[in-house]
């Protein structure tokens, strides 16, 4: 059955009631009161405003932020998801709930849950091997292991930081290629990678991996990520540890959390394997969880790429399940990220240093000017789309933010 909201254009907006992402937002009148918001066409709705208004306070919507929500399992997901669905698509609820809408244009948006750990992937396999013909010409692109287990690395949650967030230039140690030792000073090779987020709502137990079968009932909903990075702090200091001061000054992620449920019609299968998984990551049949999610990213307004999801190598089910395998828990707030969204092609690439391939192919913009990395004042958006219900289509806001110069 096909679901029409009362509420004007909203059935024409990638936030329509088939999506119904939440937030957390505030207002010009009471902007000390951070309040649970759901967008809908080009408004929000004060959930929990609106719990009231139609005869039915929860607490859960009236919290400050999505913590408790998603911390009360799947069951209560979907239920709060019903009542949200009701009252914005049955017109008796149309007086009582329209009073609770404000225009989306007049809300601040808020980080919209307390991040408990993070991670961030390297699920792409296109973006692994344009890395590893980058740095190792001449050699196979994939590490060894690549094909066997999707390779990760523990971020820094307190440095992650909701859209429009300006980013400040990072400084570290970075040794130029023609010095004998390394310099300290503001980073020359900003990056971006443009990322698919996931966000847990419901803990695991210490010492119980999540299988691929329960991989839903953890997993509260899906934001965008963008995981700047610093490639010359990077490349000096990350062997042989990984990434560290590099990616850990800041990662923005967007306001608005698309619920799982709002993607069932996005999944597709993942890409062929020529390398059989063990058990534990072994997704063929109906635990695949693949999305069809569009991605594009736009440099100082121009559209310089257009990265496809649904071509990365290991889904996020994969990723919770490897995360989890060796008895680590999660926990309400954890998010982990796919690492960068590359597709095949040039302009599928979701980093500068694949577009620019390490700054050999400058990326050219409207104005005349040419980029290999980022400049102060440089700004980068990254939106995305994915299939829903009934031929529509499901947003996922932006995420957003400017290059302030280093401190």
């Amino acid at each position: 059955m096909t679901l029409r909201s009362w509420l004007a254009g909203a059935d024409e907006s990638t936030f329509g009631v088939h999506n119904l992402p939440y937030g957390v937002f505030t207002t010009a009148d009471r902007p000390g009161e951070r309040r649970i918001g759901v967008a809908i066409g080009d408004r929000v709705l004060d959930a929990g405003a609106a719990a009231s208004a139609v005869g039915v306070p929860s607490a859960l919507l009236e919290a400050p932020t999505l913590g408790p929500l998603m911390a009360a399992g799947r069951p209560t997901w979907r239920s709060v998801r019903h009542a949200l669905t009701s009252w914005l698509t049955q017109s008796g609820y149309a007086k009582a709930v329209a009073a609770h809408l404000v225009p989306r244009s007049e809300v601040s948006l808020h980080l919209p849950f307390d991040v408990a750990d993070y991670v961030d992937f390297y699920a792409s396999q296109h973006h692994a091997a344009n890395l590893g013909r980058l740095f190792r010409p001449g050699q196979e692109p994939l590490t060894p292991n690549w094909k066997h287990l999707p390779i990760g690395y523990h971020g820094r949650a307190g440095t992650i930081v909701v859209s429009g967030t300006p980013i400040v230039r990072p400084a570290g140690q970075r040794k130029p290629a023609d010095a004998a030792r390394p310099v300290f000073g503001a980073s020359q090779r900003l990056d971006i990678e443009a990322e698919v987020g996931f966000v847990v709502g419901t803990p695991s137990t210490p010492g119980s991996p999540v299988g691929l079968k329960t991989f839903s009932e953890h997993v509260f909903g899906v934001c965008l990520v963008n995981d700047w990075s610093a490639r010359d702090l990077q490349s000096w200091e990350y062997v042989p540890l990984g990434p560290f001061s590099g990616k850990s000054f800041a990662t923005s992620v967007s306001p608005w959390i698309v619920p799982l449920d709002a993607l069932e019609h996005a999944r597709t299968a993942p890409p062929p394997r020529d390398v059989e998984p063990l058990p534990y990551l072994d997704d063929r049949g109906e635990d695949a969880w693949g999305l069809d999610i569009s991605l594009e990213i736009r440099l100082n307004g121009h559209s310089v790429s257009r990265p496809p999801f649904a071509a990365m190598y290991w889904t996020a089910a994969q990723q919770l399940a490897h995360l989890t395998v060796n008895g680590a828990h999660v926990r309400t707030g954890d998010l982990f990220a796919s690492g960068t969204v590359s597709g095949p092609g040039p302009d599928s690439r979701g980093s500068l240093i694949e577009l620019t391939w390490n700054g050999q192919h400058p990326v050219g913009l409207p104005d005349g000017s040419e980029r290999t990395f980022l400049q102060d004042g440089d700004e980068v958006l990254v939106t995305a789309t994915a299939p829903g219900a009934c031929g529509s289509r499901i947003g996922f806001g932006e995420v957003i933010g400017r290059v302030s110069p280093a401190r």
